[in-house]
């Protein structure tokens, strides 16, 4: 494989699955896209032809072929699980997109597969810890500039929501990146989660209860919160602010330049998470591949147990969310195999 492109199986050819055949093929070095499976043929052929591939409507002909050195998997996360247990059991490097799978059992049931064969393969797709900003925020607070971390005040915004999306997707979809955030900023993890809710913004759909306050408990001992608002109706955004013994640092203030003009002034916010983290996805890709090829996982990306981890704190904070009540995180500890 050194002497050779990284032959790379696509498994969903979604929205975010065409998203990355085409970064793979336009802006990823050393990697090439092999073939790509939906269960839209048509789509899958579509997406493929597009990156001089093959496509095929079954997801495990792409672990099987043995043309095949590693495996993106943009799949929903109901069907993660099957395949993530294929790719291991074939010993494929895997960039998973999160969801690891739906809940902290069948999360559980992957990290302990990858516990036997004794091997680090899948890598969660966590993209903010390959965000610039979000690196040097976690470097502040690895090298101490701030002193020890007191809390951190998080903002999760989108303009609007598809058809369907429920008040627990919001936790799942969406405070799930906090949730890896939060535990990779602080090096700690989630013990404990409260969720409230004021009244609902008119612009949200009839019974989605949005905006969310979501709060967190660390084992470090530090606080987290979460404002989280997925109809605003302005744009995507995302922010966090560690508060330290120290000092404070903010980052995810709405980029480009501040304009003033015409007895006004303003800047852009950006549409979705494609246009506010592309960078951050590229990045991502482009060490999966680089460690791929070297037979190992990237140290900086989430590891099975780190998406295990958060399906354990999103069961806690739907549970939180359900009572109103204080729920506990049910995590079992943390194997050597996952030492930090």
């Amino acid at each position: 494989m050194q002497e050779q492109q990284l032959r790379v199986g696509l498994i969903g050819a979604g929205r975010m699955g065409a998203d990355h055949a085409l970064r793979i093929r336009e802006r990823i070095s050393g990697a090439r896209l092999a073939v790509v499976a939906d269960p839209d043929l048509d789509r899958a052929q579509q997406v493929a032809g597009s990156c001089g591939a093959r496509g095929t409507a079954e997801a495990h002909e792409v672990i099987d072929d043995s043309t095949v050195d590693a495996v993106v998997i943009a799949s929903p996360g109901s069907v993660h699980e099957p395949l993530l247990l294929a790719a291991i059991e074939r010993g494929l490097p895997v960039l998973c997109e999160k969801p690891l799978t739906p809940d902290a059992k069948s999360s559980l049931r992957v990290v302990e597969a990858e516990e036997a064969r004794g091997k680090h393969l899948v890598q969660v797709g966590f993209m903010r810890r390959f965000d610039a900003e979000f690196a040097e925020l976690k470097r502040l607070l690895d090298v101490g500039d701030l002193g020890a971390p007191l809390m951190l005040h998080c903002v999760h915004r989108n303009a609007s929501t598809p058809p369907g999306f429920t008040s627990e997707m919001m936790i799942y979809d969406s405070v799930v990146h906090e949730f890896d955030t939060a535990r990779w900023l602080l090096g700690s993890e989630i013990e404990a989660v409260t969720v409230r809710a004021p009244r609902s913004s008119s612009g949200s759909p009839e019974g989605l209860l949005d905006p969310q306050l979501v709060t967190f408990e660390t084992s470090s001992g530090a606080l987290v919160d979460v404002e989280i608002f997925v109809n605003c109706g302005f744009g995507y955004q995302v922010r966090c602010e560690a508060v330290g013994e120290r000092g404070t640092a903010l980052v995810g203030a709405d980029g480009g330049p501040l304009v003033h003009r015409s007895g006004g002034w303003g800047g852009t916010i950006s549409d979705d998470f494609r246009d506010r983290f592309g960078d951050a996805f590229d990045r991502e890709f482009q060490r999966w591949a680089d460690a791929a090829h070297q037979g190992r996982t990237d140290p900086n990306a989430a590891s099975t147990w780190d998406g295990y981890a958060a399906a354990a704190a999103c069961e806690a904070g739907v549970q939180a969310q359900s009572t109103g009540t204080r729920a506990e995180v049910d995590l079992r500890e943390r194997p050597d195999f996952y030492a930090l």
